[in-house]
């Protein structure tokens, strides 16, 4: 288990926390394989009846260490942070976010298999893999365009804005917009609403509004995986990862 991911089990809630506060909580590669080892932990205990997330130190989490990413890039889907995105979009479980400060990347469309999403004033989002060189993951590809139209999906997936928790709100990533500060506490009482409701109707509720999506998402993500994968060697990519790590605007003009 990575230090930088915690987790308890209490009154039947799983509380996955993402605790990396001095990097805004970037994910790692051994990041990856401890929540994902956690989630099927969570999934396979009796005593849990919903699963939640967070972020410690005022963020959800900033997406990827590209270093660490750079330095550990995914070889094939059994790499940790795909097995991280399978484990999050298989649970049968409720999933429930709640999420303050930045969600960047995997910190936006890991949001959109949760069943409930709970966000602060504060929160900003962003799906900057395009600005990167890179493709879309977690099925965001298709999930994306499906919640909010293709026109707003791809104002998101293609320009790679930030944009605020209304926007979350109003493109139906997030059920409700709470003060900063009181985002955790509003979403452990969802949780504990929900473990008064029967679990095997929650489960098969779920399993019922996703079961039409379920194998499309699959596919999707195993095709979003090849292409990312193709993406991280490409020219695009080594000039967007060089010009971060020199604090510069990348240039693409050279690439068709």
């Amino acid at each position: 288990m990575s230090q930088h991911i915690r987790s308890e089990i209490k009154d039947g809630v799983f509380h996955v926390e993402i605790a990396r506060p001095e990097k805004k909580n970037a994910l790692t590669a051994d990041m990856y394989r401890a929540l994902a080892e956690a989630l099927a932990r969570a999934e396979a205990a009796a005593e849990v009846r919903v699963i939640l997330i967070s972020g410690a130190g005022g963020n959800f989490t900033a997406g990827n260490d590209l270093a660490d990413f750079l330095d550990h890039p995914p070889a094939d889907e059994d790499a940790p942070v795909f097995r991280f995105l399978n484990a999050f979009a298989s649970l049968q479980k409720p999933f429930v976010a709640a999420v303050d400060g930045v969600a960047v990347g995997v910190g936006t469309t890991i949001l959109l298999h949760c069943d409930l999403v709970y966000v602060g004033a504060s929160a900003r989002f962003a799906l900057p893999f395009a600005n990167l060189g890179l493709t879309p993951e977690a099925a965001s590809s298709l999930l994306l365009p499906l919640r909010t139209g293709h026109a707003r999906a791809a104002e998101m997936l293609m320009l790679g804005e930030v944009f605020p928790a209304q926007t979350a709100l109003d493109a139906g990533i997030a059920n409700a917009v709470l003060p900063d500060g009181q985002v955790l506490a509003h979403a452990l009482e969802r949780c504990r609403k929900l473990i008064t409701q029967p679990a095997a109707s929650l489960r098969l509720t779920k399993q019922l509004m996703k079961r039409a999506q379920q194998a499309l998402i699959r596919e999707t993500m195993s095709t979003e995986a090849e292409i990312f994968r193709q993406r991280l060697v490409s020219p695009e990519a080594k000039e967007a990862f060089a010009a971060f790590f020199e604090k510069r605007k990348p240039d693409f003009s050279k690439f068709a």
